[in-house]
């Protein structure tokens, strides 16, 4: 089968329809329940601890279990999207989200809750290559990065909403013991509501031209989606197919270790900010209730970081991905050694509430955005789900290795060294995105494709522009 250019511009240069909408409240769906589900967990264990009578030990192992499942989750469906197809795999995440949290809440001990929690974690780590890759591959090339980005600002609701339901069930007076399980199995509703639109989701034109090589199901497909006349196959000159490439070459390699190094980075950046809010809530309520807390908790997420969900997303085909994510690393690093160099501010409740605020805000205009609309964008077809995969399980590492560790180096050499060395993590993570990280802002995916020409033609490769 030959490539067909056309199909390739149908894609590129469509206007915004009501079917990109659609994908993007699809895929999102699975990022609020994601984020819901890990934030809720926090609330379930500090419920727990006194009824279970929970060590220190337990709770850490509950709160870091789906992390390390995700990084599972992400490489099995990223791997598996590539070989069998974006179709085939799309919709199973979302079942073993929505499974995981009805299991959850039934859970009769500790070790069945952990289990179960394996099984939420598998879920929101398929989540993140099968919802990036599904949506890049149907946007347009002008507002790919507003709707990859929107996607992943779903998250930013789920952790608001996560926060909102414990404190209302804690609030009406539900008995501890019945709220947990309430929290955990709210967790399946968003993700069950887009297992019927996953499902139904059509395969991407593009997976089927570069991978299944066929450019004939890959136009029909494509003048469905887009209303556009694409000319059939047949009629395109000169005849090419789409070369599958290798993820083991120095260029791809090189990416690879620019997009999963990056978010590796931020991941274990991001827990400065969760030490942060402890300290704020410490010094600000010191005799607070759980409920109070949680609420003014979510009143620090709104104000702070939710914004920048929005505003990065409505700048990021302006400005530039590796702009805004470098941009982001830099003023973490700042926050971060300002806390290390003048540890008193750790003592000025309103001084540390701003910094922490404007951190928090370039975190989410930055690279905690940036990290899962890179990969999808940077590696051809045949290995874009694989890439991502291994770029999120990366993310996933971090976020573990933030949970065991840094507690302990907070406790052990305070908070200023913990800021200090945090700091260093920020700008590491914005040398890493100025070497490494390409910039595909309205760029065609197609720029990273081979293009292998038959013969008879004049050119034996050609990329795509």
């Amino acid at each position: 089968m030959s490539v067909n250019p056309k199909v390739l511009e149908a894609m590129d240069e469509s206007r915004l329809s009501g079917f990109h909408w659609k994908t993007m409240f699809t895929a999102g769906m699975g990022f609020f329940t994601d984020a819901y589900d890990l934030f809720i967990i926090g609330t379930v264990t500090a419920i727990l601890t006194p009824i279970w009578h929970l060590s220190t030990a337990q709770l850490s192992i509950l709160n870091s279990t789906s992390l390390a499942a995700a990084a599972l989750g992400a490489l099995f469906f990223g791997k598996l999207m590539d070989k069998l197809g974006r179709k085939a795999m799309y919709g199973f995440e979302v079942i073993m989200l929505a499974v995981g949290a009805i299991l959850s809440a039934c859970a009769p001990s500790f070790i069945w809750l952990v289990i179960f929690r394996f099984i939420v974690g598998l879920g929101v780590g398929g989540d993140y290559p099968t919802s990036s890759v599904i949506m890049t591959e149907y946007s347009n090339r002008k507002n790919r990065g507003f709707m990859v980005t929107m996607v992943f600002a779903m998250q930013g609701l789920g952790l608001l909403a996560g926060p909102l339901v414990a404190s209302i069930l804690l609030s009406v007076g539900i008995p501890h013991d019945v709220a947990w399980r309430i929290m955990l199995a709210l967790g399946a509703i968003p993700a069950a509501s887009v297992i019927y639109l996953r499902r139904r989701m059509p395969e991407s034109p593009r997976y089927l031209m570069a991978v299944k090589q066929d450019a004939d199901a890959a136009a029909s497909a494509a003048r469905e989606l887009t209303g556009a006349a694409v000319r059939d196959s047949a009629d395109a000159a000169p005849r090419a197919v789409i070369a599958k490439q290798s993820l083991w070459t120095p260029k791809h390699l090189f990416r690879l270790l620019g997009t999963a190094g990056s978010w590796f980075l931020i991941d274990v950046a991001f827990y400065g900010n969760s030490v942060s809010s402890q300290l704020i809530l410490k010094a600000l309520l010191p005799h607070a209730q759980l409920v109070t807390t949680t609420l003014v908790a979510t009143a620090i997420f709104m104000v702070a970081a939710l914004p920048g969900y929005f505003v990065a997303a409505n700048l990021m085909d302006k400005w530039g991905r590796k702009f805004i994510q470098s941009l982001g690393f830099v003023v973490m690093a700042a926050a971060y050694a300002a806390l290390f160099l003048v540890p008193s501010i750790a003592k000025m409740p309103i001084l540390f509430l701003l910094l922490y605020a404007v951190s928090y805000f370039f975190i989410e205009f930055g690279p905690n955005t940036t990290t899962f609309l890179v990969p999808s964008e940077a590696f051809p077809t045949n290995l874009r789900g694989t890439a991502h995969g291994i770029s999120a399980a990366a993310g996933k590492i971090g976020a573990f290795l933030g949970a065991f560790v840094l507690p302990g180096i907070l406790k052990a050499a305070g908070l200023s060294v913990t800021m200090g060395m945090l700091a260093g993590v920020a700008l590491i993570g914005a040398l890493l995105t100025l070497l490494a990280v390409p910039e595909m802002k309205q760029k065609s995916l197609e720029d990273t494709e081979e293009i292998q020409v038959s013969p008879q033609a004049t050119t034996h490769h050609s990329i795509v522009g």
